[in-house]
């Protein structure tokens, strides 16, 4: 039975549109300013704006208000993601520049990819709790995508810039609208700015990459130029630099943000004043090198989480290299990539002193890169932050209102206040007391609007069978079981016989060969979806010395697998 809670959310889902006024009432508000649970407070919402906070004995409900009724749970500004790239898909075809498999999968068609599932991929973001995003670095396009995600009520709040202004150019990426653009003198650099500024850029990005053999000042002037340009135009800096000298000399330059962490030394006490006096935003991204190393190696540890609010089809390209070892010889890569490594130890030591030595710290992703999911990459980020040594308090604040402090935009943006943007989310336990919470987001608001992960992320019968794939390549038993039904029949095709009947039987079967099989992969040679049926070609490796083959009907009904039948 649904919680009365959920259950009016779903009632609010359908009148929102019509309403002007929406009354929170009863729930436990997180201060995200004082680091504090405040009980039985009640939010008055009217249009896109909070217009009233307090106790509830003291905040009244207008009369035509919607009512939800938070008692027993907890609320908090929607979080952002201070660190994204809308052009990249999260998948192990998205960076050719890494990873090269244009012979197998050509980067255009990931490019369409994204294009095309645009819109979901957004959602994703609202339906995790993040109702704001920062894309730090893409093509011309970014600009156009800003104005769809910020009239589309169903997106989060984007702030874009448009391409890197780089001392670097890699390779094998959009030549046409290219993301990353070289500029080889200070003249050059403050050309780029200016191509940038007639579309109103929210900041701008520069790229801060030196040479293998040569000196961090090497390409200084550069840097200078362009946030000497971007600062004359009213607009903040944002650099890529993560070796230590790099950093500093562009914080010495101006620069406003930090957008990695500083991977090669530890932070010294000088450096870390400088960061706070300066005000910098530092964001530490824990996780994105991560992905690319996960996808090498071909260890995929996915979490729940991730398997179930990450777009199914750009994760299941994340173990492809295990039915294509020809492409890249990941079996050699794991005798010399590790994770985590000496870079993932000096990051979180220096996010640790940062946030000690009160510099402004902002939760980001780098969402779009390999093996770092659009939306479900958050929360795994956020848990990183509190591996290092964050307070939970500290990570929320990290994850609301700093990186609207850092860039500006704090006047509507990243608290609970008289005022500001209605981006709140409603929890179930109290984030400061366990962090995974943030991981089932009961109720999204965005800008005024309801919204649940139902609504955002419906269900089809081809994502069901693509979402029990994924976990069955990650040897996830509870996730690969979560698309079944609980009385689900499993037959041989040819002979009719029934093979298994419902989740225990199932669970009594793959557990142990999840275990027994820590290779396991299965690849869809062929999908054929037709109504509530999908007919997979599949091929099995990793059980045995020689490859399974099998046509396999998943039949859905109400949103769960309900019939399996298997020719082998």
């Amino acid at each position: 039975m649904k919680s009365p809670c959920l259950l009016l959310a779903a009632l609010c889902l359908t009148v929102s549109a019509a309403a002007q006024t929406i009354c929170i009432a009863h729930v436990n508000m997180i201060d995200v300013k004082k680091n504090v649970t405040l009980p039985d407070q009640t939010i008055i919402i009217t249009k896109d704006r909070i217009v009233a906070t307090g106790p509830a004995n003291k905040v009244k409900a207008p009369a035509d208000a919607t009512v939800i009724d938070g008692t027993g749970k907890y609320i908090m500004p929607g979080m952002t993601d201070a660190h994204i790239h809308y052009f990249q898909s999260g998948s192990l075809y998205t960076r050719p520049d890494a990873i090269n498999l244009t012979n197998y999968h050509p980067y255009q068609k990931d490019q369409d990819y994204v294009k095309a599932n645009l819109s979901d991929l957004m959602a994703r973001y609202l339906a995790c709790g993040i109702t704001s995003v920062i894309d730090v670095g893409g093509p011309m396009a970014n600009f156009e995508i800003r104005d769809r995600a910020n009239s589309d009520s169903a997106a989060p709040t984007t702030w874009v810039t448009g391409p890197l202004v780089s001392t670097y150019l890699p390779q094998r990426l959009d030549e046409k609208d290219p993301p990353i653009v070289r500029v080889t003198s200070p003249e050059e650099a403050k050309r780029q700015v200016q191509k940038e500024l007639p579309y109103k850029p929210d900041f701008i990005k520069i790229w801060y990459i030196v040479y293998p053999g040569h000196k961090a000042d090497s390409t200084l002037p550069i840097v200078k130029a362009a946030i000497a340009e971007s600062h004359a135009s009213g607009l903040k800096v944002a650099v890529h630099a993560t070796q230590y000298e790099t950093a500093k000399l562009a914080v010495e330059a101006g620069a406003d943000i930090l957008v990695h962490s500083v991977d090669d030394a530890v932070m010294d006490a000088g450096m870390l004043k400088m960061l706070k006096d300066k005000h910098i935003l530092y964001i530490p991204t824990l996780r994105v090198m991560d992905g690319y190393y996960r996808a090498m190696i071909q260890r995929q540890p996915f979490t729940t989480h991730e398997l179930a609010y990450s777009d199914p089809f750009m994760l299941g390209t994340l173990t492809d290299l295990l039915h294509m070892p020809e492409a890249y010889d990941y079996k050699a890569a794991r005798g010399f990539i590790h994770v985590p490594n000496k870079a993932d130890t000096i990051m979180a030591t220096n996010l640790k002193l940062a946030q000690e030595a009160g510099v402004l710290v902002a939760a980001g992703t780098d969402a779009g890169n390999i093996g770092t999911m659009h939306a479900s990459s958050f929360l795994e980020d956020l848990l990183a932050m509190q591996k290092a040594g964050l307070s939970n308090a500290e990570i929320i604040k990290d994850a609301t209102l700093n990186a609207a402090i850092g860039f500006g935009k704090e006047k509507d943006y990243g608290s609970i206040e008289k005022g500001k943007i209605a981006d709140l989310i409603l929890l179930e336990k109290d984030p400061l007391h366990d962090l995974n919470v943030l991981g089932n987001v009961s109720m999204t608001i965005h800008n005024g609007k309801i919204f649940t992960k139902e609504k955002l992320l419906p269900v089809t019968p081809e994502i069901l069978a693509q979402q029990q794939l994924n976990a069955y390549n990650a040897g996830n038993l509870e996730a690969f079981l979560a698309p079944y039904s609980d009385s689900v029949k499993i037959y041989d095709q040819a002979s009719g016989k029934l093979l298994l009947e419902g989740k225990e039987a199932m669970r009594r079967s793959y557990g142990p060969l999840f275990k027994a099989a820590p290779e396991l992969h299965c690849q869809v040679v062929k999908r054929i979806v037709s109504g509530n049926t999908v007919v997979d070609e599949e091929r099995v490796t990793g059980m045995k010395d020689k490859a399974l083959t099998a046509v396999v009907i998943y039949t859905i009904d109400h949103n769960k697998i309900v019939k399996v039948a298997m020719a082998l």
